[in-house]
């Protein structure tokens, strides 16, 4: 912690204060170095797991896709530029006035920078559908930020991280892959939902559960293996910006939405959208940056990231599930009165019609 009274213009200008000669004594940021508690071929079985759960993910998701609602949102891009206006100027300013609050200092406010300025990831779509939101809009909104990270990632990080030189630390190969593993196999979903609609339900069912088991799988073995680590990054600081951050993100991209009349289903997928980062980027682009000794066990700062975004937003589904149902079964409570009076109603009516009907049969007959 610092105590200059101008600390945002002290730490974002000075490059001796970012350089890494300022770590040197340390020699870690947390003084000690991290020994990875999971061994490289432990991690590559993560990484391939990772990716086989992530194209069956979005094949799931591409079959709930039409083509019709996604021309519609091209032609009409809306909500895919309050997307985008969220994710790449929004929540980086979000973490910079975080990092200025918490009066972090060096690697710890390029860590949560960093995290700040990467583009929405998959998690994101997964939230929208379990908020019944437009998966349409949700798939092209991941599509838009990570085409565009690109270009905005190294200005962004330029902007904001000034004295380091991260352009060479920018995972432009795996950026590309998430790019891929997001277009190909939605592609794919597309496809099999437009020709085979009745196949694209049962894809869907068994896909995402197949997720939800693998991806619950995933989180207890790593957090088994590295619980222990990630207890030395949850800092009073870092604990609550872990919170805080993506928690402003749901609640601006829900509520910047309202202004420009989109529906309550597109407002919930830019809410998602808005405050899901992509962690497995951040940690990638802190192993390349920076030296292990030198990034300490700050390395795991998206996955305290992830956790929070995902437990804030399954709380969301909690709620909105529990409003949805309470909302429900108070129809269903005064329904059936409604229908018992409309019933009785359109007999009474129908009576009444054809009471003259039958009189003037019964007058005409005899003539």
């Amino acid at each position: 912690m610092t105590d200059s009274p101008d600390y945002a213009s002290e730490v974002f200008s000075d490059p001796g204060l970012w350089g890494n000669q300022s770590f040197s004594s340390n020699g870690s940021a947390n003084g000690t170095a991290l020994h990875d508690p999971m061994s490289s071929g432990m991690n590559k079985v993560i990484n391939v797991l990772l990716l086989v759960i992530v194209f069956i993910t979005m094949v799931s998701l591409g079959c709930t896709m039409e083509v019709s609602r996604i021309k519609s949102h091209i032609l009409r891009p809306k909500g895919l530029v309050i997307a985008v206006v969220s994710q790449y100027v929004v929540m980086p300013l979000v973490a910079f006035c975080l990092v200025t609050a918490f009066q972090l200092t060096e690697i710890r406010a390029v860590v949560v920078l960093i995290c700040g300025c990467c583009p929405g990831g998959n998690l994101s779509n997964i939230l929208a559908l379990a908020l019944q939101g437009d998966m349409n809009l949700s798939i092209l909104m991941t599509t838009c930020s990570t085409l565009l990270a690109f270009g905005t990632m190294p200005l962004l990080l330029s902007i904001y991280c000034r004295g380091f030189d991260l352009h060479s630390a920018i995972p432009y190969g795996e950026i590309s892959i998430s790019l891929v593993m997001t277009l190909i196999p939605c592609a794919i979903g597309v496809v099999v939902n437009y020709y085979r609609p009745k196949y694209a339900k049962i894809i869907t069912k068994v896909g995402l559960t197949f997720t939800f088991v693998a991806v619950t799988g995933i989180i207890i073995m790593t957090s088994y293996l590295s619980g222990g680590s990630i207890l030395t990054v949850l800092s009073g600081p870092l604990m609550a910006i872990s919170a805080l951050m993506p928690f402003i993100g749901y609640t601006f991209g829900y509520f910047i939405s309202w202004p420009f009349k989109l529906n309550q289903s597109e407002m919930r997928t830019v809410s998602m959208e808005t405050g899901c980062q992509n962690t497995q980027l951040c940690t990638t682009i802190l192993k390349l940056a920076f030296p292990r000794e030198l990034v300490g066990t700050l390395f795991l700062f998206p996955m305290v990231y992830g956790f929070f975004q995902a437990m804030e937003a399954a709380l969301l589904i909690v709620a909105f599930r529990c409003h949805q149902r309470f909302t429900l079964k108070k129809k269903e409570k005064y329904q059936p009165a409604n229908s018992e009076d409309r019933l009785k109603e359109a007999c009474e009516g129908r009576a009444v019609t054809e009471a003259p009907k039958s009189t003037n049969a019964a007058t005409s007959s005899p003539s």
